[in-house]
């Protein structure tokens, strides 16, 4: 697959995701896209870490009704965050990582996320994929935030071929588009619960098959 393929291919699966679940946090921020909050899609980020998408969203919305910002949330007690996000994967250990990063963000940032990859990377428990999110649904700038559905997808298309995540996204950033950086993990999120599924993907369905090398494809519907 080569680029020219790509800019044939977006505007189908465009139109192939509409219906499908789109993750919690790319709706948050297109609810309100003249207020983007980079704080919310980072504690957003932290929460959804091994967590179903509707569970974060739920406990997003209930620890936003007790704090909105950096200050008013570096002041919640640990136990009222745990309270609020339960049962979030690991929420003992996010609660602690939401109050340590408040206190962070007050004392070397003056309270303000930052909007540089590389300063978010500084941040303990932020990766990569978190450090692109804000980027791209905070301020809207330029990232590719790359999880397992835009790795391998990509790679099952045949557009790269890489072994990791972060890999994938150098691979991205190198190859694809500049005007899809922003919108791509939201597509390939959607695609990928929905019908380009890990484990036997549903190809009869799939209305961009023709572009696809099916790469590592053993079995499909």
């Amino acid at each position: 697959m080569n680029t020219h393929d790509i800019h044939k291919l977006i505007p189908i699966l465009k139109k192939q995701v509409q219906g499908l679940d789109v993750p919690w946090l790319e709706n948050m921020v297109h609810q309100d896209r003249l207020n983007r909050d980079p704080f919310k899609v980072l504690i957003s980020c932290i929460l959804s870490l091994r967590t179903q998408d509707k569970t974060t969203g739920e406990a997003s919305e209930r620890l936003f009704k007790l704090a909105t910002d950096v200050k008013s949330m570096s002041l919640l007690p640990v136990k009222k965050i745990e309270k609020a996000i339960y049962p979030v994967g690991f929420y003992r250990v996010k609660a602690e990582r939401i109050k340590e990063l408040c206190i962070t963000l007050i004392k070397e940032y003056n309270s303000r996320v930052p909007d540089e990859i590389d300063e978010l990377l500084k941040l303990k428990g932020v990766g990569r994929k978190t450090a692109n999110l804000v980027i791209t649904l905070g301020y809207n700038k330029p990232g590719i935030c790359v999880d397992t559905h835009v790795h391998r997808i990509t790679n099952r298309w045949g557009y790269v071929k890489t072994t990791t995540p972060e890999k994938t996204e150098f691979a991205l950033r190198e190859k694809l588009p500049k005007r899809y950086w922003l919108e791509i993990n939201g597509l390939l999120v959607a695609f990928g619960q929905g019908i380009c599924r890990p484990v036997s993907p549903m190809c009869s369905s799939c209305d961009i098959e023709k572009f696809c090398s099916k790469v590592g494809v053993v079995t499909h519907r």
